[in-house]
């Protein structure tokens, strides 16, 4: 595998924080990206629950499909809930993992951050999963 890219609408939750799970889980050859159709930035919420569990992602910067080198993406894992996916015209093997957008929740810090929470507990469990299988059944 060389490369995987996340991506969603505005790359500042849901694929920010599934490439930073991604690059703390994935084997050290492969590269790692998350992208969006309209980024907008990195939501604190996401920075925020990755930090509880150790990963560092108050450097990221949200980015466009443009932005992502395609020919070493061979993986995209589209996270889009309710909203229309971005699409990436490379050449790749698609996956499709529909999750609600933490952004969306409104309310006090702590239903914000529970929901960001819950986001970042099942991306660690699909993409834990995702790199424990053989290549050739993914």
């Amino acid at each position: 595998m060389k490369g995987v890219l996340f991506l969603c609408v505005a790359n500042s939750a849901r694929s920010q924080i599934a490439e930073g799970i991604a690059r703390s889980l994935a084997p050290a050859e492969t590269k790692i990206w998350s992208a969006g159709s309209r980024p907008t930035n990195v939501r604190p919420e996401a920075i925020a629950v990755l930090k509880e569990i150790g990963i560092d992602i108050s450097g990221h910067r949200a980015k466009t499909v443009a932005q992502i080198p395609a020919a070493e993406v061979d993986t995209v894992i589209t996270l889009c809930g309710e909203e229309e996916c971005p699409v990436f015209l490379g050449k790749a093997t698609r996956l499709h993992w529909s999750l609600p957008d933490p952004a969306a929740v409104s309310g006090a810090e702590a239903e914000r951050l529970s929901a960001f929470r819950q986001v970042r507990d099942e991306l660690r469990r699909r993409i834990d999963d995702f790199f424990a299988q053989p290549l050739s059944s993914r």
